[in-house]
């Protein structure tokens, strides 16, 4: 098979049995001033039916503009969803109906407002008909079909719009490149649209816990799905495989109102951001925030923002949305302390990329590189190195960071690389941050590395953000020294006078999986030995920081 082309692995679903609806088969009911027609056959192009559950205003017939919420988690999943999260996720009990499924748009609350809502059993999943594909083209094109079915029904004034968290924002990115010519608007929320280097691969980095318990305690389906663990490990390279699963974001050309959080990290910040960066929507919007990104979704302020936008698009209503600035974003001080901004693009402009050298002989972060080279060990399994900066003046870091450096194994051939990076307080001590949705004890930022994947797209690759090309493997002799550019994953922090900035660099993970929720962790790895870091002279190891002139 050529590198072009590539063909699904499935295996069988996971029987939806007690999980599902004790009721299968069409029928309507009324309810809370909604009619809900449940279990509504749609055809897809090819004769294969998914089934939808469509919510309307009970008081209103026709001109309904619509909104989509497509994902995996069942149409009829309930709001006590979030319970099983740590403090309901942040979600408060009254924020959401017993209508709303997880991680998608209440319907008691958007029906009151003149709209359709439609939750939908993607194929393959539950009791939908045909093969299960996740985050893929296939699947979009099922979103496709869907929407364009959705525009000519008679309670519809032809004008849809999706919306939904994670799951349901990754498929916007996938139907929105494919252009329906009836979708007038989408809303991201948090959600990657490269599921190679920001899901399975970190730095080429294999993740290992997330998604096994994702897939474990979320597809159920009658039929077969897409036995994602099998393709990764057929797949290591990014080939056609992944190319499916990381739709063409120029090709995007609808309105958007994007969401992310700095707190994503190894999951939706950087997709969703590049998102927003890459795609061709001439009316764009980004706005990132520093908190859980389920409780920031349904918000009741955040809801009624989401409102607005769809308002504006697919009702046409005179409101304030053309008049929002292009990037809002979070200037971060700790966990849940920040101040919103408005800026006009994103990356900053005015950013000031300074870089600060690694002293090796003093672990510190420097204004100008050492003349003598020098080097830090340590043991991948239980050390690290650690670098600090103190800040003499207030400080706004916004933006990509990169991390440069030399380095080299005694052993094997091969080195995983780790980094977090840290604010310490004026005493020392770190400060938290907002985490994978439901942790408090965040970093700043995190960037991964496999060192044999160190090579770089000339062409994607900027000054600030390196870009790997993830085709081949360059593996390593011991004791020599290469140059790696590893992405530091973009954020937004000020740091006052007599705070520090920490780098850290190990080999292995900084966090692990708790009660509160889930969590990322990465293996097997590739670590023997001890990896060393050289800085000084002719080894240029720095760490590029994007300094906001005057911000502070």
């Amino acid at each position: 098979m050529s590198k072009e082309t590539f063909e699904y692995i499935f295996r069988p679903g996971k029987p939806p049995g007690k999980l599902a609806n004790a009721e299968r088969g069409y029928r309507v009911s009324r309810e809370d001033g909604m009619s809900i027609e449940r279990d509504v056959a749609v055809p897809m192009r090819d004769g294969v039916r998914i089934f939808v559950d469509i919510f309307r205003p009970d008081d209103k017939t026709g001109g309904l503009p619509t909104l989509i919420a497509w994902g995996p988690y069942g149409k009829h999943s309930p709001r006590g969803t979030y319970a099983r999260f740590h403090d309901n996720g942040g979600v408060r009990p009254e924020w959401v109906s017993r209508h709303a499924a997880f991680e998608a748009p209440d319907p008691l609350y958007w029906t009151r407002h003149g709209y359709a809502i439609i939750n939908v059993d993607p194929r393959g999943t539950w009791y939908s008909e045909g093969k299960a594909t996740f985050w893929s083209a296939d699947e979009a094109k099922d979103y496709y079909d869907l929407i364009e079915w959705v525009a000519v029904q008679p309670w519809s004034n032809g004008k849809v719009g999706c919306s939904g968290v994670s799951y349901l924002a990754i498929m916007q990115w996938q139907v929105a490149a494919l252009r329906p010519p009836h979708l007038a608007a989408i809303n991201p929320w948090e959600g990657y649209s490269d599921s190679y280097r920001e899901r399975a691969k970190h730095g080429g980095i294999p993740e290992n816990l997330f998604m096994p318990t994702w897939l474990e305690r979320s597809l159920y389906s009658s039929t077969e799905v897409e036995d994602v663990m099998a393709m990764i490990d057929l797949h290591p390279f990014f080939d056609a495989y992944w190319k499916s699963k990381a739709p063409d974001l120029p090709l995007i050309e609808v309105p958007a109102y994007v969401v992310a959080s700095w707190g994503d990290q190894g999951l939706h910040t950087r997709g969703t951001v590049e998102g927003f960066k890459q795609m061709s929507s001439k009316q764009k919007w980004l706005e990132v925030h520093g908190r859980n990104k389920w409780e920031y979704f349904l918000r009741p302020d955040m809801v009624e923002k989401q409102r607005a936008f769809f308002d504006h698009f697919l009702k046409e209503t005179r409101n304030e949305v053309l008049d929002w600035p292009t990037v809002n974003i979070e200037v971060r001080e700790r966990h849940y302390v920040g101040t919103m901004r408005a800026e006009d693009e994103f990356p900053l402009a005015r950013t000031r990329y300074t870089k600060l050298f690694l002293d090796c002989a003093e672990c510190t972060l420097v204004a100008s590189a050492t003349s003598s080279p020098a080097d830090v060990e340590y043991d991948p399994r239980e050390g690290r190195a650690m670098f600090d900066h103190r800040f003499a003046e207030e400080t706004e870091l916004t933006g990509h960071m990169k991390l440069r450096l030399w380095v080299a194994t005694s052993e094997g051939d091969d080195m995983d690389l780790f980094v977090a990076i840290h604010k310490l307080d004026a005493a020392g001590e770190q400060v938290p941050f907002a985490f994978f949705a439901v942790y408090d004890d965040g970093p700043v930022a995190l960037g991964w590395l496999r060192v044999s994947h160190r090579e770089l797209d000339p062409v994607r690759s900027t000054d600030y953000q390196p870009w790997l090309l993830h085709q081949r493997e360059l593996r390593l002799n011991p004791g020599e020294f290469v140059p790696i550019d590893i992405e530091i994953l973009v954020s937004s922090t000020l740091f006052h006078k007599g705070e520090s900035l920490r780098a850290v660099i190990q080999g292995r993970d900084f966090y692990k999986l708790t009660p509160k929720g889930p969590m990322i962790a990465h293996g097997p790895l590739r670590n023997t030995g001890r990896h060393i870091v050289r800085g000084g002279g002719r080894y240029d190891s720095h760490l590029l920081v994007p300094v906001i002139p005057g911000a502070g």
